[in-house]
């Protein structure tokens, strides 16, 4: 390949890369990478905080949805239960039953828990006034040793935003009896 192919070659690419480098850097483009991973805030023009209200299933929407909601109340059988002695390893779950004993829908927006071996599942569809419904908490015990306790924090447009329900544990060696 000779000298003046070499240099064109070599200039187109320097230049190509430059334009590549400009588009990226200016957001232009819906690839971008200011667009795909929002540098700076400019989701289309749309702050993160409002680009998440437009995701129906985030939390900052849920929890605008609850809040738009009126208010309903909610009764559960039970917001505390034991499992008991339990072997170190074992993944246990319990279903907390509920009913809307309200006249409006119950719109569960979400559920923190304390800890990362606790995920809870709920309905994320309102539950209508009269139906029920079940909070499930699963707790594995991998890792954990002696007694535990461990709390859900449930927020929904009942009465009372937020409502405590847990359980505990007695986590025991895998080796024992």
């Amino acid at each position: 390949m000779n000298a003046q192919l070499k240099t064109v070659l070599l200039t187109i690419l320097t230049l190509s890369c430059f334009v590549i480098a400009l588009v990226e850097l200016s957001g232009v483009s819906k690839t971008a990478i200011f667009n795909k991973y929002d540098i700076g805030g400019s989701n289309s023009g749309m702050s993160s905080a409002a680009a998440a209200l437009n995701d129906p299933n985030s939390v900052d929407a849920r929890t605008k949805r609850m809040h738009d909601m009126p208010k309903t109340t909610i009764q559960f059988d039970t917001t505390k239960f034991s499992f008991g002695e339990i072997k170190e390893g074992a993944v246990v779950k319990h279903a907390f039953h509920f009913k809307n004993t309200g006249t409006n829908p119950l719109f569960i927006s979400n559920a923190v828990t304390s800890c990362g071996c606790t995920v809870p599942s709920y309905p994320k569809e309102p539950v209508p006034p009269g139906g029920e419904g079940d909070i499930v908490l699963q707790f594995n015990s991998k890792g954990k040793h002696g007694m535990q306790h461990k709390n859900v924090l449930i927020y929904s447009n009942a009465q009372e935003e937020a409502m405590s329900m847990g359980f505990d544990a007695d986590v025991k060696d895998a080796e024992s009896k």
